[in-house]
């Protein structure tokens, strides 16, 4: 396990304005990059669809988007649950950040 630890390489993703650093495969950098900048594209289409709603509310959208592509795309169900953590853990992280934020 601590193997796998040290192949780990750290990146910066902004999402919503916001920097999250990860750890992750070399090999992942890139799709992680993409689906970021993906997930931002979204966040813009939606702002510009549904003004006045809060940040929190764009990345559930696009959240609900993104997991309504996932299985109109077919995604195996193996896919579908390695997606479904990674949207887990990135919602986490974005709870993190938000708390953060309030106690600041």
């Amino acid at each position: 396990m601590l193997n796998d630890m040290e192949n780990l390489i750290p990146v910066n993703i902004v999402i919503a304005d916001r920097s999250y650093r990860l750890k992750i495969e070399p090999a992942d950098e890139e799709m992680v990059r993409k689906t970021a900048s993906l997930i931002n594209e979204k966040i813009s289409s939606f702002k510009t669809e549904f003004a006045g709603k809060d940040m929190q509310d764009y990345i559930a959208m696009v959240l609900l988007w993104f997991a309504t592509e996932q299985k109109e795309a077919g995604a195996q169900p193996v896919q579908w649950n390695d997606t479904a953590q990674k949207l887990s853990e990135l919602g986490k992280l974005i709870d993190k950040a938000l708390e953060e934020d309030k106690g600041a």
